[in-house]
Order: C-alpha cells, then structure tokens, then sequence
C-alpha cells in the first residue's frame, strides 16, 4: 500500500481543493476514486488508525457524512462502534467524510485544507 493516499470526489469541491493543493506541492501521492472502486474493510481500518494517530477524529463516527440518506438506512447514531461503522461504509461509501488525506501513518480530513498542510508538515 503507498505511502501517501488521497481518497478523492471529483464532485466535491473540497476534495478538488485537496487534489490541487497536494499536486502544487510536488507531493507524491495515489488517488483513490471510492465512489467508484468502494472502500474495503482493511482500508477503513487504515483509515481510522490513521485518524485516531492524528487525533482528527474521536470516534469512527466523526468519519461520517450524518446528512445523507444512506446514514438513517444504516442505522447508525454517534454511539455506533467502529465495526458499524466500517460495515456501513463498505456498503455505502458515499457516507465517507471527504476528502480523507493519509501519510505515512497519519491521516486528515481536509475539511479545513489546513488539516492536510498540517500532516505534510509533520512527515
């Protein structure tokens, strides 16, 4: 698995923002396009160590996008475990806070952009 992953909507214009911030800074990186490949179980643990290694989120919960309508169909409330979660995602990626920076061994959300800047400056 690289080094350095960005988890990317096209549609979206934050993860765009993320897109062009990282090519502007040289940095090395692959682009994964989940809405279309979904997310694996493996990769959203990675994800979430990552995050957690960051202190980006509290919870896998944090991970998610709450206002979609996939989120009631998953059941899923700010209580729900980190399985749950990870289950629901692999099953309806859409629900997956974006854009999701990972380096190294830590991860962002870059909602701000900053979140991302921050990690490069620490690896």
């Amino acid at each position: 698995m690289p080094n350095s992953i960005l988890y990317h909507n096209p549609r979206c214009s934050k993860s765009r923002q993320a897109l062009a911030f990282l090519e502007s800074q040289n940095t090395v990186f692959d682009t994964v396009l989940y809405l279309k490949v979904g997310l694996h179980k493996n990769e959203i643990k990675r994800m979430l160590t990552a995050l957690y290694a960051n202190k980006a989120i509290t919870t896998a919960h944090d991970l998610l996008r709450v206002n979609e309508s996939e989120y009631k169909e998953s059941q899923l409330d700010a209580s729900s475990d980190d399985e749950s979660v990870i289950n629901a995602l692999v099953k309806f990626p859409k629900l997956l806070e974006r854009p999701v920076f990972i380096n190294n061994d830590v991860a962002a959300i870059g909602r701000p952009l900053d979140n991302i800047a921050n990690i490069l400056l620490k690896n």
